[in-house]
């Protein structure tokens, strides 16, 4: 649960006088958020392996978050193989930029953020190329300056929880985000196969050694519904989430199917209009980090 002295923090340290913010503003390696912008939370949802429904889960808990009343974006740290858009049904739209006067007088650049049909900012690298399927040929440190350029250079509109959909694993870019960003928490995505104790303990472990606080574990392609009898069939043999879980004191926020209606939902672009319950538990925790007004 979130400190009161932080839980509305708009992440700008400027002119900031709450106490328990010092952590923050004697961070040096954190960036500073647009002067345009206010983000009070941000939410790390990563994985430590490919293929695992990261970015379903980040548009997933987006979408409902927003429906929740609450304002909502997805900052897609993806850059090199960026999903996010297709799920939103965004594929050719493109990020405008623009001028703003500062607080000193000073004129300073922008870029907007793409806003969904439901109205979820996003800020993704296939909005800044000239067509989506240009590949993105980039080293590291490079995309890892776009990550922090995706922070500091786009005008964030009021945004109350603000989704980051990292990359795999455990290098470049994660490391970027939880040394740059001010991440309040992070939700872990894996899959029921037996290596997953293995990769969900590397992303934990990541976590916990950048002080991170872990919100709980997501199981993604959990099990298949016949359609006929309503059985659950495990195809990737009985789960070990919870034992995995208990180890770490964490909580099991969702366990999401292999559901045709929502693969061919997501792929047609129209996943905000997916009426699902199965990442509610996880937006509850996530809401909590905000008391509602």
């Amino acid at each position: 649960m979130a400190d009161e002295n932080t839980e509305n923090c708009s992440h700008n340290c400027d002119g900031c006088g709450k106490e328990g913010c010092s952590s923050r503003k004697n961070n040096d390696m954190r960036e500073k958020l647009h002067e345009g912008s206010s983000v009070k939370k941000v939410i790390g949802v990563v994985s430590g392996k490919g293929g695992v429904g990261k970015s379903l889960v980040t548009s997933l808990l987006a979408s409902k978050v927003h429906k929740d009343g609450f304002r909502t974006a997805i900052l897609d740290a993806d850059i090199t193989g960026p999903s996010i858009p297709t799920a939103f049904g965004l594929g050719q739209e493109k990020a405008e930029g623009g001028a703003m006067t500062a607080s000193d007088g000073s004129q300073i650049e922008f870029i907007k953020p793409v806003v969904s049909a439901g109205g979820v900012q996003i800020m993704s690298m296939n909005f800044l190329l000239q067509n989506e399927t240009d590949p993105v040929i980039w080293r590291g440190p490079v995309i890892s300056g776009a990550v922090r350029q995706f922070w500091t250079d786009v005008v964030w509109d009021d945004v109350d929880f603000m989704f980051v959909d990292c990359p795999p694993g455990t290098g470049d870019v994660p490391l970027t985000l939880f040394q740059s960003l001010p991440v309040d928490g992070i939700i872990v995505v894996a899959s029921p196969q037996q290596l997953v104790r293995v990769i969900v303990e590397k992303a934990v472990n990541m976590a916990n050694m950048m002080n991170i606080p872990v919100l709980g574990l997501i199981e993604n392609m959990s099990y298949v519904k016949c359609p006929d009898c309503g059985k659950e069939i495990k195809i990737f043999g009985e789960s070990n989430i919870d034992g995995i879980a208990k180890d770490f004191g964490l909580p099991v926020l969702a366990r999401i199917p292999i559901e045709q209606n929502m693969s061919v939902t997501v792929d047609n672009g129209e996943i905000e209009k997916l009426d699902v319950d199965y990442v509610d538990d996880a937006a509850s925790a996530v809401e909590n980090l905000i008391k509602k007004i």
